[in-house]
């Protein structure tokens, strides 16, 4: 069975209750056949997992060393036979994704909004195996583009449309009637021009009308592109009502990354308005869509899903009756802190402190004496840094040959040296490619490896292969207790 130690600490037993012991059969059952046509980059002698079904039932810790023993037996391999070697990607960063990780928010979230039905946002972190986990969960799936409608319905042949909201207020017109044509009726709007685009290529869509609220307390501030002002939705029901569309909902998003609870519930009262402004044009609106924004299982200070809980639920069952269905868009929530992400160092470089000082823009007695460089950075997982205002945080992993991970690792060498500050680069020739511009470790060579945790959102949904270099791969486990 899925260990729901926490679930149990926080929900008193709740959570428990919820969980299914078949988890690791469904997840077989769905994974396999599409697994068994992929090839395995790794020599099958040299890796431990089962080549018909790609999950293990180990720890996090455990995955990662039983990957980077593997590594090694190739490198040593190659060291032995380096004229016959074929394999010269062995030393490539890779994430360990915990799908009971996944498996465990999703008990959090039936445990604390059981009316509020989630909609994983794909674009997330579009990973055929958390879509295929939480498809067998009975989620819905937010898509914003022809081809992560795709995805979904590629899961099964069976899939039901109606499990998928295309909550993207301004779409390509032959992306419309792509989801006519699949069934995919439900869509956001914000202004009339898409009123009359959707009328001409899917008039029979269930429309939701996403309105504008207050982010200004969010990292991303989607206020800027999406979200129709409270003084144009009057205009915008006329509009559907003249062109003969159904809308039969509302819709809104507090921003991402956001770090005011109460943003939720304020947004709640602004869409109990427009619901009964809908009235007025002939629209008995039926559902609500409170979006995203909800913190990942790693946020234990300031804003946590439980204080985002206890001010949207409640809300949520004031203003709307029983009748109205109820939806979220939660992405980071399911997948932030399932995946960890593990790179080499690829090399070492140790420069004068006021070089460094100038190209981290750090000054001080703090300036880096080593720039670290890892096999990847910006154009790859570390986008996240960019786009979605992530502080990465390099932990070490593997330092001459000890293996270091968590509360528990650390022993000897690792921990007793003084640790220094350093700087971490991607592995591109753009000299934005900085992982960390200031950061204290221990001294380390070419060779060890570093792991970073919370990996799972928005980062290798948007990596690239800048300069030839490939997406870091996905290797799978779920910890069980028997």
């Amino acid at each position: 069975m899925i260990d729901v130690s926490l679930q149990q600490d926080h929900y008193g037993g709740l959570a428990a209750a919820l969980v299914q012991p078949s988890l690791v059969n469904v997840l077989k059952a769905r994974v396999t056949q599409d697994f068994r046509s992929q090839p395995v980059r790794l020599r099958p002698s040299a890796v431990s997992t089962s080549p018909s079904f790609p999950v293990d039932t180990l720890s996090v810790s455990q995955k990662l060393a039983d990957r980077l023993n593997s590594v090694a037996q190739l490198e040593a391999m190659e060291q032995v036979d380096k004229e016959g070697s074929d394999n010269f990607e062995a030393g490539n960063a890779f994430y360990v994704a915990d799908l009971g990780e996944v498996y465990r928010q999703h008990m959090r979230w039936k445990a604390l909004l059981p009316r509020i039905e989630p909609f994983f946002a794909v674009k997330c972190n579009p990973d055929p195996m958390v879509l295929r986990l939480l498809a067998s969960l009975g989620t819905g799936f937010d898509c914003a583009s022809k081809g992560e409608i795709e995805a979904v319905m590629g899961l099964d042949a069976a899939f039901d449309p109606y499990r998928i909201i295309y909550a993207n207020p301004c779409k390509q017109a032959s992306f419309v009637r792509y989801a006519h044509a699949q069934g995919v009726r439900m869509m956001t709007f914000d202004n009339a021009e898409e009123l009359y685009k959707i009328k001409r290529n899917h008039s029979d869509a269930q429309l939701v009308l996403r309105i504008l609220t207050d982010d200004s307390k969010s990292l991303c501030k989607l206020g800027l592109k999406f979200g129709a002002p409270l003084d144009t939705t009057a205009n915008l029901f006329m509009t559907a009502r003249e062109l003969g569309l159904d809308v039969v909902g509302v819709s809104f998003h507090v921003g991402s990354g956001c770090f005011d609870a109460n943003a939720f519930g304020e947004a709640v009262i602004r869409a109990r308005r427009v619901f009964d402004q809908a009235k007025e044009y002939g629209y008995e609106l039926d559902l609500l869509d409170v979006g995203g924004g909800f913190p990942s299982a790693h946020v234990t200070e300031g804003i946590t899903f439980e204080k985002v809980a206890a001010i949207l639920g409640p809300t949520v069952d004031t203003l709307f009756p029983r009748n109205v269905r109820v939806i979220a868009e939660p992405g980071r929530f399911y997948v932030g802190s399932a995946y960890t992400l593990a790179t080499q160092v690829i090399a070492r470089r140790t420069i004068a402190a006021d070089a460094l000082a100038a190209a981290t823009a750090v000054s001080g007695n703090e300036v880096p004496a080593h720039m670290y460089y890892i096999n990847d950075g910006m154009y790859g997982s570390f986008n996240c840094i960019m786009f979605d205002h992530q502080a990465c945080q390099p932990k070490v992993l593997l330092r001459d040959g000890e293996y270091v991970f968590g509360p528990q690792g650390g022993q000897g060498k690792t921990r007793a040296e003084k640790a220094s500050w350093a700087s971490v680069w991607g592995p591109t020739c753009d000299s934005i490619d900085c992982v960390s511009p200031k950061v204290r470790l221990p001294l380390l060579e070419a060779g060890d490896w570093m792991y970073f945790e919370n990996m799972g959102a928005y980062t290798i949904t948007a990596a690239s292969q800048f300069n030839g270099f490939r997406k870091s791969e996905v290797v799978y486990t779920t910890l069980e207790r028997q």
